[in-house]
């Protein structure tokens, strides 16, 4: 396991226990910014993880947007 892993196991914790898709959002966008570089650089392993990551924090987005839809819609 390599220490961004590690890095976004523990930002993905803490995205679960805050549970506020602004910042979920905002951690998809910020991995995004981070694999630019690392592409120009040929840096593509690296690259490509951040790409993942960025996906899974937009995942997340999405089932907290999809569980907040059905909280509000059970009131």
């Amino acid at each position: 396991m390599k220490p961004q892993d590690i890095i976004f196991f523990i930002i993905l914790l803490l995205l679960l226990i805050k549970r506020d898709s602004k910042l979920a959002a905002g951690a998809g966008i910020i991995s995004l910014i981070l694999a630019i570089p690392l592409f120009s650089f040929w840096i593509f392993f690296t690259a490509e993880r951040f790409t993942w990551y960025a996906a899974a924090f937009f995942l997340l987005t999405i089932l907290f947007q999809l569980f907040n839809i059905r909280k509000n819609g059970e009131k």
